[in-house]
């Protein structure tokens, strides 16, 4: 495009600034009802985060492939402590034996990214992580 053809294009283009007629106001009741409204979702948000890790996708695949129940005495209770540990210490991936079982963690997502049972673990090598805990 040549600079004359610009310039042409450029004053056919009608810009408009301000509120156009019949733009509708937002009241400050209607602003303090959304930031209510925030505030809720953000809360609720807060409480499912206080109730433990999360799985990826690929980790609730593993589970169910390898058989690997996490229901069961209090597992999902030592892998929670198993990742506010690693959290206090400063790490961001971890990986937390419990019992027999292989979690690899985000800290820094509160989320699991596998699990591996024992029985797979030999000759296994665990990459990408800071820090091992075990609970």
């Amino acid at each position: 495009m040549l600079i004359s053809e610009y310039l042409a294009l450029r004053n056919q283009i009608s810009v408009t600034t301000g509120n156009a007629v019949g733009t509708p106001t937002i009241s400050s009741q209607d602003v303090n009802s959304t930031e209510n409204d925030f505030a809720q979702a953000l809360q609720e948000k807060l409480n499912e985060k206080q109730g433990g890790v999360e799985f990826s996708k690929h980790a609730m695949q593993r589970l169910s492939e390898r058989s690997i129940d996490i229901t069961s005495g209090d597992t999902l209770e030592r892998l929670n402590k198993g990742v506010e540990i690693a959290a206090d210490k400063g790490s961001n991936e971890t990986l937390v034996l419990v019992d027999m079982n292989a979690f690899v963690v985000s800290v820094k997502n509160n989320k699991v990214i596998t699990t591996i049972p024992q029985n797979e673990m030999k000759g296994n090598i665990f990459t990408n992580i800071d820090s091992t805990v075990i609970v």
